[in-house]
């Protein structure tokens, strides 16, 4: 997987920490710093931890799935990308103001259930700059999200989600074309 298409990846799969963000930052009277890195910090951390569960699940089944794991990975990539554009159309949530561990914790996990199903996609990527990739990029913008909310409002929060469905059916296809030899046949 090449930078650009990790970059791509884990862009998409911020896009729902984002969303979140956006929201959180509705709720905040007066955005301070501490805000924007308890965000972050959860976020991020979910979303770096996540794949790597779902590649060591992936791990362990990896010789019973290798022959079809193109498959395995377009299925989860496009079934994650229509709930997230699924998502982009329903009504905001009501998010309240508290960034307690409590209210934290469900949204950082909530938010990063798709990256635990992108997790076992990386069985041919180096791991670790992966998921630290994945974490450094939804912790910025988480960071950035809650500003957004804070100034602008729930405006781009259906439009994140939906971006970040569209990126992650587009991976999906890729992933499957490439393995298929198709990409190949076109760009030869």
């Amino acid at each position: 997987m090449s930078l650009w298409e990790l970059l791509i990846l884990a862009v998409g799969l911020s896009m729902d920490a984002f969303a979140v963000s956006v929201c959180k930052g509705l709720s905040v009277k007066k955005l301070k710093a501490k805000h924007m890195l308890t965000v972050g910090v959860y976020f991020g951390g979910f979303q770096a931890l996540m794949p790597l569960l779902g590649y060591i699940l992936g791990i362990q089944f990896q010789s019973m799935i290798q022959q079809f794991d193109h498959w395995i990975a377009f299925v989860l990539l496009v079934l994650i990308g229509l709930s997230m554009i699924k998502e982009s159309r329903e009504e905001a949530e009501n998010l309240n103001d508290s960034f307690s561990f409590m209210t934290m914790l469900p949204l950082a996990v909530a938010t990063s259930i798709d990256a635990l199903a992108g997790g076992v996609t990386f069985l041919q990527v180096n791991i670790v700059p992966a998921i630290s990739f994945i974490g450094a990029t939804t912790f910025i913008l988480s960071a950035i999200g809650i500003r957004i909310g804070n100034i602008f409002g729930a405006k781009y929060k259906s439009k994140a989600e939906l971006v970040g469905g569209v990126v992650l059916i587009l991976m999906g296809v890729k992933i499957l074309l490439e393995h298929l030899g198709v990409l190949d046949m076109i760009f030869g």
